[in-house]
C-alpha cells in the first residue's frame, strides 16, 4: 500500500514519531521482507518530504542520515534476498528477545555527530551506522540458521551495497533536504551511473565468461569446469613438495577475506593447458556471485592490454576502458567500492613486450600497487596474477616479496573422477565410462596417463575417444608408437594452430611474430636439445645455435636481434608460449619440457626430418645424385646421433614417424648401412677435422662433457638401433622385406660378411663402461638376424634376443644370463657356455641363483652344440 501510494504523505504519519523504527523491521521473520515486498526507501524519502513540507523546517543533518541509512540498509538487505532465493527461504525466525533489546536501543551508544553524518553520505561503510547495524544482521542470520561465515559473507555483502541505495534516496529528495544534497553536490546522480556501468560490465564480461564454448565444441566452459588443487612456490620458484594441496577457489578466497593478507598479491603460475586461464573466468564469475561487491571482479587478459603506462593506474584504466572507468577519474580512490583485478597471462605480457627486463618493472608496479592499496583505505584492492613460470626465469629473486605464490598441480584420482562425471553430462554415460576404462586401462600408456591429468590435454583425449580417434586397441604392442604419435600430433597441432584463437584469428602469429612453421621447428628442435643434453633440460643457448644453423630467417632473425640488442630472451619469450618451463635442476639458462614424453616426440619428430633429407635424390641417365652428399650425410648422422644412446621412448616415435611419413625407407636404408659399415672400419675416428671432431667441440660448447670416442661410439650404436629397427619392421612388409634386412655381420657368403664384426663392436663400446653394448643396443635386438657371427665370451647379459637368428653362431662362453631368447632359432650354434652364469676376470664360472635363468621358451634348439651347457 505504502509502494503504491508514497507520494500520499499522510500514509507516513506512523512513522513520524518515531523515525529510529525502520529497523524494527529486523525482528520479523527475515524471509517476510521479500514476501511483503516492503520498499524501505520511499518511506525514508516521504517522511523527510512530509516533515519539511509540515513544519517548514529540514531536519537535522544527523537525524536526516540516521533515516535513509536505515531506510538504504534494510533495502540493501531486501534486494539481495530477492537475488538469492536460496538464503531468504531459510530465514523464517522471529528475532530472539536478546536481539530485539539490541535492535530497540541500537543507537544509543553511538555519538552520531554533524562530522559523521557527513562521512556516512560519503562512504557509509566506514560509518559507525554500518558496525551497528551489522553486528544486529549477523546476530539475526546466525539463530536463523546460517553458520557464522555465512552470516558474515552475507552481511558485509548488504553492508557494501548499502552505498547505492543511501544515493538513491538523497538524489530523490535533494530538491528539498539541502542539508543532504549539498555533501555532495551534483555527484550523487554521477555515482548511480557509475554502479550502474559496474553492473553492467558484471553481466556483460564476467558472468558470460564461464557460458562461452570451449573451441567449437557445443558446450560450455562451466559445463566441464572442475576446481584444481595448488602448492606453494618458493623464492627459487620451485613447489615446495612438503606443502599441502589446497583447492585452488578456496584458497583464492581464503587469501582475500584475509585481513592479515591485504598486502598479499595472488600469484599463480603453471604451465600451458593446466587451467589458469579458465580458472580466471570461472573464479571472476565466482566472485561475482558469491563475494560482490565485498570484491567487484576485473578480468583483464594482459595479452589485450596494448597501452602499457608508467603508472599502473593508467595501465588498469587502458585496459578496462569502461564508463564506470572513463567517466570517473577517482574510480581506484573510491571508497566504496574495491575491485579484484585478475591479470591473466603474464608470460604473454611478455611475448607482447618482448623482454624479461620490461616484465620486472611491471610485476614490482604491480606489487607496489597491492601495497598501496593495503596501506589505504580509498584502494582497498586485491591483484590476481597468473602465468607459465618460464616468463620468470632469470628474475625469481628479484621478484616482489609480498607475493602469495602457487604453482597449479596435475589432477590427483579424485579430481579427474570429478571432471569425468562433468563429462559424462556432455557425452552420455556409456561415452563417459569407457573413455574412464580406457584411461585407467594397463593397455593405456602410462605417458598417456600422465597427459591425461592436465585438463586440456584430458579434453583433447576425451574429445579424440569420443570421436573414434582413440581406442584401447590402437595400444596393442604393434601399435603403440603410431597411438602416442596421433595423440602428440593433435597437441601440437592444438598448441600451434588453437591455442590462442579469437574470432578466427591466431594470436600466436601476433604476439610471437612467428609462424605455425617456425614454431614447430622451435619446439622440435628444443625437443631435440633436450634429448641430447642428457633428456632433461637443455640450454636456451644450444637452442638458438643450432637454430642459427638451420636456415629459418624468421627465427634467425629473433635470435640475432636479441643478441645485438644484448638481450638473453629472444627465443625464452617464444619458448615460454608452450610446453617447456624453466629447468629446476640446471644451473645455467636452461630449460625443460613439462612432459618429457612431450620433448622426445619432438626430439624424434626433428630426427625424422633430417633422415628424410638423406633420402632426397635425383636420377639422371641412370646416375643417382642424393641432394646430401655423403660428406654432408656424415656430419648429420653424428649431429643427430652423437649425443648419447637413443632410448626405447624415441624410438618408437621415431619409427612410427618414418612409417607414417613418405620417406623412402629402403633408402634411408641403404645409406644408413653404408655409413655402419664405414663407421666399423673405424673411417671417421681415423680423421682429425671431420664431422666427428665438430660435434665433440659443439657438446664441449653446449657443456656436455664427450670425448671422440664416446661420440663415435654413441653415433655408430644408434645407426645400428635404426638399422635393427627397419629390419624389423621390413620383416612385416612383404615388399620391404629383403631391401630392409640387416645384417650386423654382413650376409653370410657374400664379400663383406665377416663373422667377427658383431664381436668387436661390442669389444669397443665396453669405452663406455662394461656391458655398454646391451645396455644401449641389448632391448632392440628383438628378431636380429646373428647367423654365423661369431660371440666367443660375448657379453649378452639381459639381452633381448626374441626371435633373433642365432643358427650356426658361435656362442661359447658368451654370457647369456638373464638373456630373453624366446622363440630364437639356434638351429647348429655352439653353446658351449653356461646359460646361468656371467663370466668375470680372473675367476671361475660360478652359478647363479635359479629364478635368473636365461629364457629359452620355444628356442629352436635343433642339432645345437649344447656340450657342457648348463640348461
Amino acid at each position: 500500500m505504502i509502494q503504491e501510494n508514497a507520494t500520499d504523505l499522510s500514509l507516513l504519519k506512523p512513522f513520524i514519531n518515531n523515525i529510529d523504527s525502520l529497523l524494527d523491521a529486523l525482528n520479523s521473520p527475515l524471509g517476510q521482507v521479500v514476501k511483503e515486498g516492503l520498499p524501505f526507501l520511499p518511506i525514508a524519502t516521504g517522511i523527510i518530504t512530509y516533515i519539511i513540507k509540515k513544519t517548514g523546517h529540514e531536519p537535522t543533518l544527523e537525524d536526516e542520515v540516521q533515516l535513509v541509512a536505515q531506510a538504504a540498509y534494510l533495502e540493501s538487505l531486501r534486494q539481495f534476498l530477492i537475488d538469492h532465493p536460496e538464503i531468504s527461504e531459510k530465514l523464517e525466525t522471529e528475532a530472539s528477545e536478546a536481539v530485539q533489546k539490541k535492535i530497540k536501543k541500537w543507537d544509543e551508544e553511538i555519538d552520531f555527530n554533524d562530522r559523521k553524518a557527513k562521512d556516512t553520505l560519503i562512504c557509509f561503510y566506514d560509518s559507525p551506522l554500518r558496525e551497528k547495524f551489522d553486528e544486529i544482521l549477523i546476530a539475526r542470520l546466525k539463530e536463523s540458521g546460517l553458520d557464522e561465515n555465512m552470516a558474515e559473507n552475507v552481511t558485509e555483502r548488504i553492508s557494501r551495497s548499502t552505498h547505492r541505495y543511501l544515493k538513491e534516496a538523497v538524489l530523490e529528495v535533494k530538491d528539498d533536504a539541502k542539508k543532504l544534497a549539498r555533501i555532495y553536490g551534483g555527484g550523487w546522480q554521477q555515482d548511480l551511473e557509475v554502479y550502474s556501468s559496474i553492473d553492467k560490465y558484471l553481466e556483460e564480461a564476467i558472468a558470460e565468461k564461464p557460458k562461452e564454448k570451449v573451441f567449437d565444441e557445443n558446450f560450455s566452459f562451466q559445463d566441464i569446469y572442475v576446481p584444481l588443487e595448488v602448492k606453494s612456490v618458493d623464492s627459487d620458484g620451485k613447489v615446495k613438495e612438503t606443502a599441502t594441496p589446497q583447492n585452488i577457489e578456496e584458497w583464492a578466497k581464503t587469501i582475500l577475506l584475509d585481513k592479515n593478507k591485504n598486502k598479499e598479491m595472488l600469484f599463480i603460475q603453471a604451465g600451458p593447458g593446466r587451467g589458469k586461464s579458465v580458472f580466471c573466468r570461472m573464479f571472476a564469475d565466482f566472485v561475482r556471485r558469491e563475494l560482490h561487491p565485498i570484491y567487484t571482479p576485473i578480468l583483464i587478459r594482459l595479452r589485450d592490454v596494448r597501452n602499457f603506462a608508467a603508472n599502473i593506474d593508467e595501465t588498469l584504466a587502458n585496459a578496462v576502458g569502461r564508463n564506470f572507468v572513463t567517466s570517473d577519474s577517482g574510480w581506484l580512490t573510491d571508497r566504496n567500492t574495491r575491485f579484484l583485478f585478475l591479470l591473466d597471462g603474464f608470460d604473454e605480457l611478455l611475448l607482447e613486450r618482448g623482454a624479461t627486463n620490461e616484465l620486472k618493472p611491471f610485476l614490482e608496479q604491480v606489487a607496489q600497487f597491492q601495497k598501496q592499496a593495503a596501506e589505504n583505505k580509498e584502494r582497498g584492492h586485491r591483484v590476481l596474477i597468473t602465468g607459465r613460470p618460464l616468463a620468470l626465469y632469470g628474475i625469481e629473486r628479484l621478484m616482489p616479496q609480498n607475493l602469495e605464490r602457487m604453482s597449479i598441480l596435475p589432477m590427483n584420482d579424485d579430481i579427474q573422477q570429478r571432471w569425468f562425471e562433468k563429462w559424462q553430462t556432455i557425452v552420455g554415460q556409456v561415452e563417459a565410462e569407457k573413455f574412464r576404462e580406457f584411461s585407467h586401462s594397463y593397455k593405456c600408456p602410462w605417458q598417456v596417463k600422465e597427459l591425461a591429468r592436465e585438463p586440456l590435454l584430458l579434453y583433447l583425449l576425451a574429445a579424440m575417444h569420443r570421436d573414434g580417434r582413440l581406442q584401447v586397441e590402437m595400444f596393442a604392442d604393434a601399435n603403440v608408437g603410431g597411438a602416442k604419435i596421433l595423440i602428440y600430433e593433435q597437441a601440437l597441432e592444438w598448441v600451434l594452430e588453437k591455442q590462442r584463437m579469437e574470432e578466427g584469428r591466431n594470436l600466436s602469429l601476433e604476439i610471437t611474430k612467428l609462424e605455425p612453421r617456425d614454431l614447430e621447428i622451435l619446439l622440435a628442435e628444443a625437443g631435440l636439445c633436450v634429448v641430447q643434453s642428457g633428456g632433461e633440460y637443455a640450454a636456451i643457448k644450444m637452442i638458438e645455435d643450432r637454430l642459427l644453423k638451420q636456415g629459418c630467417q624468421e627465427l634467425k632473425d629473433l635470435i640475432e636481434n636479441a643478441r645485438q640488442n644484448k638481450r638473453e630472451d629472444g627465443l625464452k619469450n617464444a619458448l615460454a608460449a608452450f610446453y617447456l618451463k624453466k629447468s629446476e635442476t640446471a644451473t645455467n639458462n636452461s630449460v625443460e619440457f613439462f612432459h618429457k614424453s612431450f620433448g622426445e616426440f619432438l626430439c624424434a619428430k626433428q630426427m625424422v626430418e633430417n633422415l628424410e633429407d638423406l633420402t632426397e635424390k635425383t636420377e639422371r641417365r641412370g646416375q643417382v645424385n642424393y641432394f646430401v652428399s655423403d660428406k654432408e650425410l656424415e656430419r648429420q648422422v653424428y649431429d643427430l646421433f652423437g649425443y648419447g644412446h637413443l632410448t626405447v621412448e624415441v624410438v618408437g616415435y621415431l619409427m612410427a614417424l618414418l612409417v607414417k611419413s613418405e620417406v623412402k625407407l629402403e633408402v634411408l636404408f641403404k645409406r644408413l648401412h653404408g655409413f655402419y659399415l664405414d663407421w666399423c672400419e673405424g673411417k671417421f675416428i681415423e680423421k682429425m677435422e671431420d664431422a666427428l671432431s665438430q660435434k665433440v667441440r659443439q657438446l664441449w660448447k653446449w657443456g656436455i662433457k664427450s670425448g671422440q670416442r664416446q661420440v663415435d661410439i654413441y653415433t655408430g650404436l644408434n645407426v645400428m638401433i635404426l638399422l635393427f629397427e627397419l629390419h624389423r619392421y621390413g620383416k612385416s612388409q612383404e615388399e620391404l622385406r629383403e631391401q630392409l634386412h640387416f645384417y650386423p655381420c654382413g650376409q653370410p657368403d657374400s664379400e663383406n660378411f665377416d663373422k667377427t664384426r658383431l664381436l668387436r663392436i661390442i669389444g669397443y663400446s665396453q669405452c663406455l663402461g662394461n656391458g655398454a653394448f646391451v645396455e644401449i643396443v641389448g632391448s632392440f635386438l628383438n628378431g636380429a638376424d646373428l647367423i654365423r657371427a661369431n660371440l666367443i665370451r660375448a657379453d649378452l647379459i639381459r639381452a633381448n634376443l626374441i626371435r633373433a637368428d642365432l643358427s650356426y653362431a658361435n656362442l661359447i662362453r658368451a654370457d647369456l644370463s638373464y638373456a630373453n631368447l624366446i622363440r630364437a632359432n639356434l638351429i647348429r650354434a655352439n653353446l658351449t657356455s653356461d646359460l646361468h652364469s656371467h663370466y668375470q676376470p680372473n675367476t671361475a664360472y660360478r652359478r647363479l641363483p635359479e629364478h635368473k635363468n636365461t629364457n629359452l621358451s620355444a628356442a629352436n634348439l635343433s642339432d645345437a652344440n649344447s656340450i657342457t651347457a648348463h640348461l
